[in-house]
């Protein structure tokens, strides 16, 4: 079984690791996919050998937390968790600003001593009112032999803390007898926690910019339905109002005008006083189709969708999370939690780039204490500090989970269902593409006298799909070979492909030519796109690298495919190509100044440049502010995509 789960308490690309990690170890977890930004796991396990809460239990000895109770609102957990940071953030903001006024002597409190002492009662409210949750995480993750970024906040602050305790006591006794100048940093020991807290706040807020889609999808779907007493006419039975979670497969329902249909179902009454046999309901949220579709007695209803005006009675068919809505919110939720392969080399580098940090901080800490001696100490931890709170996985871990969950979204949003990341990177390769013609590129007319359909004019059998020339043109303006494809007689298949724009076509072809086509271009080395919607193209659509089904294709079609289009605009496989080339782009854009932004500050803030002769280094105030604002850029960079 797979399962989408929400995940609470990580930080960094590490703790995802981490969480991946520690539900791979578990038996019965065939696979797991952890997304950072998403906050969520997409889990595949036996639940004959474990279960959720047996997870939840793992998770939480390493300081993390599944949201498995059906009671409590994922929506209203995140704004909580939301809502308990802002207040830490503004707090520490407060013990920052009250600490600076004691050091910076804006207010008199005394001598050096007292100075001292009241900052370090700060620093330490600091530390257990505002920080308090780093230590935790980190001391679970130690007994567990795992790192992430809490672990360098906690060990960065802690220094910071014990140094200017152990100075404020004896540091005139063991410094100032020797004539050596001493300070402590408690003012920094805050300054880190208030900035890691202020960037995580501005990177909650950017990461739920990029979840909005997802909202927008689960805010489609209905709270509550009108349960009729029986199929007849609206007023001639009752209604009452029910959650629609009660409702089961059979019942009636009741819909009216500006009202969404609750669950799938079929219509068995319908009126308006446009028509008294039918009533016409809104299906762009599905479709993407503007154009509201009349719905008589027997037609096909999908919850979300909404009725424009007339009453209408209907049987529910698909109900809970088996209805179409239910299914695309799946859909999108598990392929905004996978993983391109680019974010699997990523991973790898953030389970073992905290300890290479804590590593660069000792020799930074060892080397100042050499080349100056005992006199040098301060300036030893200060730049050991420095490295820790500098260093940041967090940027490395969302670079690539950022821009694939807004690409996602935006393809969602264009009615475009992409099934996992893979497939977002794969679409931007391709280089030639094989559509089927019936169903595909075109529409299939009703109501045709088949005794005379090979007498009538090939736009009385069927018609060209809306747009269909220009995305033709579009692809192979893009460098896309297109090949049109039909068991269709020859003379109609070099009608539609003219009409199309296309000049590759064969005609008479049986489903194992369709595969037999894609494979000789493959051999060709050729990435290759198969567009399909019939169970003759599923063995076509499984060879392909990238394969495209239309929703209102058969099951099969779209189960086999990585992209479902949901309406009839082919505008979108050309939407879809330049989606993906923009995604990685932004993807490598990210990673690119992450590792940039790392290779440059660790070495500023171990103050390499004194080697040089010059007196310039990151202090461990600004390095936390510099670590949190490398984690917001990267987000911020990647929601540049919602508006391309």
């Amino acid at each position: 079984m797979k399962k989408t789960i929400p995940v609470v308490g990580m930080a960094c690309s590490a703790c995802a690791a981490n969480v991946e990690r520690k539900l791979s170890g578990m038996e019965g977890v065939d696979s797991v996919s952890v997304s950072l930004p998403a906050r969520r796991a997409v889990i595949d396990y036996r639940e004959d050998v474990v279960t959720l809460e047996q997870m939840k239990v793992e998770l939480n000895s390493i300081g993390f937390d599944l949201v498995i109770e059906a009671d409590r609102s994922v929506v209203e957990l995140e704004r909580r968790e939301y809502r308990l940071l802002l207040r830490r953030m503004l707090l520490s903001w407060l013990f920052a600003l009250l600490c600076m006024a004691v050091t910076m002597r804006w207010v008199a409190v005394g001598g050096r001593d007292a100075a001292n002492q009241l900052s370090m009662m700060l620093s330490l409210a600091n530390i257990v009112v505002c920080g308090s949750q780093f230590y935790r995480r980190a001391w679970l993750q130690l007994r567990h032999r795992t790192m992430s970024m809490d672990t360098l906040v906690a060990l960065s602050t802690g220094i910071a803390f014990l140094f200017s305790t152990f100075n404020t006591f004896f540091g005139e006794r063991l410094w100032g007898s020797r004539g050596m100048e001493w300070h402590t940093y408690f003012d920094a020991s805050i300054m880190i926690i208030t900035f890691v807290l202020t960037g995580k706040v501005l990177e909650e807020k950017a990461k739920n910019s990029t979840a909005d889609t997802l909202r927008q999808l689960l805010g489609l779907q209905p709270k509550t339905a009108r349960l009729a007493a029986n199929a007849a006419p609206a007023g001639e039975g009752d209604t009452s109002e029910v959650p629609v979670s009660t409702i089961s497969v059979g019942d009636v329902l009741e819909v009216r005008a500006g009202e969404k249909v609750p669950v799938d179902g079929m219509v068995t009454w319908a009126d308006s006083f446009m028509t008294a046999e039918g009533a016409y309901v809104d299906e762009a949220m599905i479709t993407g189709e503007p154009t509201p579709v009349l719905k008589r007695r027997g037609d096909k209803l999908l919850s979300g969708t909404i009725l424009t005006q007339g009453t209408l009675r209907m049987r529910a068919r698909q109900v809970g999370e088996h209805t179409a809505l239910a299914t695309i919110i799946r859909m999108v939720e598990q392929a905004q939690g996978s993983k391109a392969p680019v974010q699997r080399t990523v991973d790898r580098l953030a389970m073992v780039f905290v300890p290479v940090v804590l590593l660069l901080s000792a020799v930074t800490f060892v080397v100042w204490c050499v080349a100056g001696g005992s006199s040098q100490l301060p300036q030893a931890v200060l730049s050991a500090v420095a490295v820790l709170v500098v260093a940041c996985p967090c940027a490395m871990g969302l670079a690539t989970p950022t821009a694939l969950m807004v690409g996602i979204g935006k393809a969602a949003q264009h009615n475009m269902l992409i099934k996992d990341a893979a497939a977002l990177e794969n679409i931007r390769k391709v280089d030639a593409l094989v559509i089927d013609k019936t169903g595909t590129l075109t529409i299939p007319n009703r109501q045709i006298d088949f005794t005379r359909a090979d007498n009538l004019p090939f736009e009385q059998r069927e018609t060209l799909k809306p747009n269909a020339r220009e995305a033709m043109e579009q692809l192979q303006r893009m460098g896309i070979e297109v090949y049109l494809m039909s068991g269709d007689k020859p003379s109609a298949v070099e009608y539609w492909a003219g009409k199309a724009g296309i000049a590759n076509y064969q005609s008479g072809v049986k489903p194992q030519d369709k595969q037999n086509l894609v494979g000789r271009l493959q051999q060709q080395g050729k990435v290759v796109a198969m567009v399909g919607d019939g169970i003759n193209d599923t063995q076509a659509l499984a060879l392909a690298d990238v394969s495209i089904a239309m929703a209102a294709g058969t099951d099969v079609a779209i189960d086999v495919a990585q992209l479902t289009l949901m309406g009839d605009d082919l505008r979108s496989i050309p939407q879809a190509v330049l989606l993906s080339r923009r995604t990685v782009s932004m993807i490598h854009q990210n990673l690119f100044w992450a590792f940039i932004y790392n290779m440059v500050a660790i070495p500023l803030a171990a103050g390499l440049p004194y080697a040089f002769g010059y007196h310039f280094q990151i202090t461990p105030m600004w390095a936390s502010c510099l670590m949190a604002m490398s984690s917001v850029s990267v987000v911020l960079n990647s929601l540049r995509l919602k508006y391309a």
